[in-house]
């Protein structure tokens, strides 16, 4: 019997303290975000090459939305019927 004690006694140091709800939160959403990343560059050697490409193209979709609707949706082409 007085073999279990010891056992006993060191099991306070072993308790893990769990962190206030707002700690916690906080490393479940850098996890998921961390996780996010990693899945959507997956297989990409050079993640800031594909990031900087996808801007510029979605920098190219915005300016050409703002120029058909600046130029009434004709794209400054005029039809000419001769």
């Amino acid at each position: 019997m007085g073999m279990c004690l010891p056992c006993l006694g060191g099991a306070a140091d072993d308790v893990v303290v769990t962190p206030d709800p707002e700690t916690r939160r906080r490393q479940l959403a850098e996890a998921a975000e961390k996780r996010q990343k990693e899945t959507t560059y997956r297989g990409v050697k050079n993640p800031e090459a594909v990031e900087r490409k996808r801007k510029k193209q979605e920098e190219i979709e915005k300016q050409a939305m703002s120029t058909s609707v600046s130029g009434g949706g004709s794209g400054g082409l005029k039809w000419q019927v001769g």
